[in-house]
């Protein structure tokens, strides 16, 4: 079951250009000229309250045994959650992800990720506060649709 009835491509945290803030309701992050790693860091002692959530439910290989990574850099790019096994990327967007402008960058940066072979799938906070158990199985369908066929 899908959270939204669609998947959908998702964005990443930039570290340089765009808006890397957070909101001060979820902790100030706005240095974007950081080092990837550095960023990377200081997102994970940031996390949000969705990020939060779902990341109790993706760690521990919880997921049919599949990691993940929280705060993972990619490129100039640091992932909510990555899978490198899968070679899928969680993002967890809020409302920073609403306008024409924010959407067309997250879609060159889907574009980005994808160039180098990821998949990337987006879900709202709200879904994560809501509906937990669909967004981690829809997680759980992209993972296994990427299994080779002596894993299934």
């Amino acid at each position: 079951m899908l959270v939204d009835g669609a998947h959908r491509p998702r964005s990443l945290s930039p570290t340089s250009g765009g808006s890397a803030e957070r909101s001060e309701a979820q902790g100030e992050v706005s240095d974007e000229r950081l080092p990837t790693r550095e960023f990377a860091k200081t997102l994970r002692r940031k996390l949000t309250r969705a990020e939060t959530i779902l990341w109790s439910r993706l760690r521990r290989d919880q997921i049919a045994g599949y990691r993940f990574r929280r705060q993972h850099a990619i490129g100039p790019y640091v992932a909510d959650f990555a899978c490198l096994i899968a070679k899928l990327v969680v993002e967890v967007d809020g409302g920073t992800h609403s306008t024409d402008q924010e959407r067309a960058y997250d879609r060159a940066r889907d574009a980005y990720l994808r160039k180098l072979g990821w998949r990337v799938y987006r879900v709202w906070n709200e879904d994560v506060y809501k509906n937990s158990d669909g967004v981690l199985e829809a997680i759980y369908a992209l993972l296994r649709a990427t299994e080779p066929k002596g894993r299934r």
